[in-house]
């Protein structure tokens, strides 16, 4: 008897590890003391994963987007007052400071009670649940896609389009969608999609596949554009976060010696190397010059 016993309890234990791997289990991400979570899939439903926000990354380290800067900032400022606000798309080049720019603004905000999900594009089809998740939530949320992008037949494109028409969120007035994007539209574009354009009465109309691309970006109330930096920029930045990494490392530098036209000349050229000026390229021009003095003293 003892041993049918042992034997239902090894069933039970067996069953019940099988169901931890496929059922949700709780988020464990207490608010009060966390900035960001991400949240994922995880099984049948999809479940918070406490993330940590690069704190000593400020909103005055991100150079040559001001204007960029200063828009989504008041946007934010509106929704943490409970003012109208719209949701924001982020898009253009890559390494400008979009990705970078959302995280040192909650990070900033944070004390006013912001806070930060990030959601990738898979979990997306997910979004009505999580919106009703935060809305009993005492705290005001960005939701963060990040990078996003989506082919044309993505199951998560039509859930981000009702969520950000308000029909998903309707009930969580504590909810932006923040995203960043290379594509303006979010979708790729073909030639094919100009060629079905039609003339009507002497106007212009555009294919359906355009409509339809163009009607989810739309749905962002604020766009902000990121471009390329241009050479005095970038050499900015680039000055920027050598003295700040060579400061927070303790080398001690002397400007007018250390940066001067020669140490523009090696940034500029390691630049074109990367085939782009950006913010991330000056940070990794910046990391390669410190630390290789660093290792030569």
């Amino acid at each position: 008897m003892a041993t049918r016993i042992d034997d239902l309890l090894e069933t039970a234990q067996e069953i019940a590890d099988r169901l931890l791997l496929i059922l949700p289990v709780g988020g464990g991400v207490d608010w009060s003391q966390q900035q960001a979570a991400i949240w994922r899939a995880h099984g049948f439903g999809h479940v918070f994963h406490a993330a940590s926000l690069d704190t000593r990354l400020t909103l005055d380290d991100l150079r040559g987007i001001d204007h960029q800067k200063q828009a989504i900032a008041l946007n934010t400022r509106q929704f943490l007052a409970g003012l109208p606000a719209n949701n924001v798309l982020l898009w253009g080049a890559r390494g400008t400071g979009k990705s970078s720019l959302v995280h040192a603004l909650v990070s900033r905000y944070a004390v006013d009670g912001l806070r930060m999900v990030e959601v990738s594009r898979s979990d997306l089809v997910g979004i009505a649940d999580l919106g009703s998740t935060l809305a009993a939530l005492p705290y005001r949320f960005v939701v963060f896609c990040d990078d996003l992008s989506f082919e044309e037949d993505d199951a998560g494109y039509k859930a981000l389009k009702s969520a950000l028409e308000g029909s998903l969120f309707k009930n969580a007035d504590n909810v932006l969608i923040y995203a960043t994007s290379n594509r303006r539209h979010l979708l790729p574009e073909y030639m094919r999609d100009n060629l079905q354009a039609r003339m009507v009465e002497g106007e212009l109309h555009e294919s359906e596949a355009v409509e339809e691309r163009i009607s989810l970006s739309d749905r962002f109330g604020l766009w902000l554009s990121f471009y390329p930096f241009r050479q005095d920029a970038y050499l900015d930045v680039v000055h920027h976060w050598t003295r700040r990494l060579a400061q927070q490392h303790g080398l001690v530098i002397d400007s007018a010696r250390d940066l001067g036209e020669a140490f523009d000349v090696q940034a500029a050229a390691w630049a074109l190397a990367r085939g782009v000026r950006s913010g991330r390229t000056a940070q990794h021009f910046a990391r390669h010059w410190v630390g290789s003095r660093l290792l030569k003293d």
